[in-house]
């Protein structure tokens, strides 16, 4: 399918913004002036900035030589102008604020799903399942590379552009009465590593800056009062996603926690099949084991997180890292031998929190019939990734490495499971957690009710998703600060 057919929603947002004439609001009417669209951020991915580029463009030729006032730049000010990129972010959000009977009419226009059908779920997220329903095409395996293309856009666009903004480096920023309000006090910076087979491969290490109290002038030191790093994998069924799809939930726990955050761009298949993406994180992790008192933390102080697809990766490198199974890398060979010897001088994990996870890849729960069509993620996405994944796998598709409830999971470290209501992998999360529980692991299990999988993509668009996600980055601190406090009286 060729690039023109393909397109993202937030493609289809900008048609209809510059059709309706929206753009022109608040901006100079000259092509010789300053654009406010040439003031996005560089650390925008590039096919946001591309695609501003090319609005701006337009834009700017359709301009005369007059200029507004000012007062009517005041009057004509409209946020949507000056984050282009994040239309997406801007319109989903808005829509939220139609009165209820609007939101409903549309629903029903749409043929989306009813109250009755989904008792937890309120009009603004029924909408945006029922545009989701019209705008989505099945999936084909020739298709991955536009896939990835669009969803890398539209995650992005969904973000909220204050994330994308990184905290200012000025000396005089560090100081608290110069320090703006709204503000983004988290830095991250983009590091470029060795894969599990010496290639490069990108982490982005997040940061959050401490203020100084007064008018000294030193600078701002990092923030990590608990000495904790978190490590995460991104979702997108081993083929989509990437560490920009996941800024704005990374960014969240920073922000939250206080911990330096690190996320993997580790391979993607069908080009890479299971368990290139394990053994890529597994490396990953390695170098945070090395590195991470450079954030401020300690090596038995490394906790896991990730969603979807990366939840099973959190569950997979947890496993191995405590109890590796040596039979099992050394079906993969000499590359097995290479990452089982790195797994066995590798400090433990302290905790982690998969979040709607991967971890059984064969049984047919209750939540596969249940939640198998309509939704974010259905049967035949299921289908398609898990092909990509394991059709070319040098390993047999039930595998201690492809799969978390095959290994050994009795001396797991503490567990914080997040599961979604209306998602498909839903009873596979909990199967998980009630395995880990006959184990004597310490587990903790919280389900958002009227949430679908990938819920985290709708933080910053969706006021209930928004509360339950600072929830659940807020629990899971509280997790980790009790089995940091366990871990110190059983030392003491």
């Amino acid at each position: 399918m060729s690039n023109s057919t393909v397109l993202s929603v937030n493609t289809l947002l900008n048609k209809a913004v510059k059709t309706l004439n929206l753009t022109s609001l608040g901006q100079e009417k000259s092509a010789g002036k300053t654009n406010c669209h040439q003031q996005v951020d560089s650390n925008e991915p590039e096919n946001i900035k591309v695609e501003s580029a090319r609005i701006e463009s337009i834009e700017l030729q359709a301009t005369d030589d007059k200029y507004l006032s000012i007062k009517d730049k005041m009057l004509g000010h409209h946020l949507m102008t000056n984050y282009q990129p994040h239309l997406l972010h801007y319109a989903i959000k808005g829509i939220g604020c139609l009165p209820t009977p609007v939101l409903e009419s549309l629903v029903d226009y749409l043929n989306g799903p009813n109250s009755k059908q989904y008792m937890h779920v309120d009009a603004h997220l029924r909408l945006i399942l029922a545009i989701n329903g019209k705008l989505k095409t099945p999936l084909h395996l020739v298709e991955m590379t536009e896939l990835r293309k669009r969803f890398a856009t539209d995650a992005v666009a969904m973000q909220a552009p204050k994330v994308w903004q990184q905290a200012s480096d000025n000396l005089f920023s560090n100081i608290k009465p110069f320090a703006k309000k709204g503000e983004s006090s988290i830095r991250w910076q983009d590091k470029t590593i060795a894969n599990a087979d010496d290639g490069d491969m990108t982490l982005r290490c997040y940061q959050k800056r401490a203020n100084a109290t007064g008018f000294g002038f030193k600078k701002a030191q990092q923030h990590n009062p608990d000495e904790t790093v978190l490590l995460f994998f991104h979702g997108g069924g081993f083929c989509i996603g990437d560490i920009n799809t996941h800024h704005e939930f990374c960014h969240a726990v920073c922000e939250q926690t206080g911990w330096p955050v690190v996320s993997v761009d580790y391979r993607l298949a069908p080009e890479h099949p299971a368990p290139t993406a394990l053994r890529d994180c597994i490396a990953a992790y390695a170098w945070l084991a090395e590195h991470c008192q450079s954030l401020g933390a300690l090596p038995s102080r490394i906790v896991l997180a990730g969603d979807s697809a990366g939840g099973g990766l959190s569950t997979m490198i947890a496993q191995q890292i405590i109890s590796p199974s040596k039979d099992a890398w050394c079906d993969l060979g000499a590359e097995g031998q290479k990452t089982f010897d790195i797994l066995q001088r590798l400090p433990y994990p302290m905790a982690q929190m998969p979040l709607y996870p991967v971890t059984d890849i064969e049984t047919d729960y209750p939540s596969w019939e249940l939640y198998g069509e309509g939704l974010l993620l259905d049967h035949a996405d299921v289908a398609v990734f898990d092909a990509a994944c394991l059709e070319n796998s040098p390993l047999p598709r039930q595998h201690v490495l492809t799969s978390p409830m095959l290994g050994d999971n009795r001396q797991i470290c503490p567990t914080y499971i997040v599961a979604a209501e209306l998602d498909v992998l839903r009873d596979e999360a909990f199967a998980y957690a009630s395995q880990l529980k006959d184990y004597g692991v310490a587990v903790q299990t919280y389900t958002v009710v009227g949430a679908p999988h990938g819920f985290i993509h709708f933080m910053s668009v969706h006021a209930a998703l928004e509360q339950e996600t600072k929830h659940i980055i807020n629990g899971f601190a509280r997790f980790v600060r009790e089995v940091i406090r366990t871990q110190a009286l059983l030392t003491a």
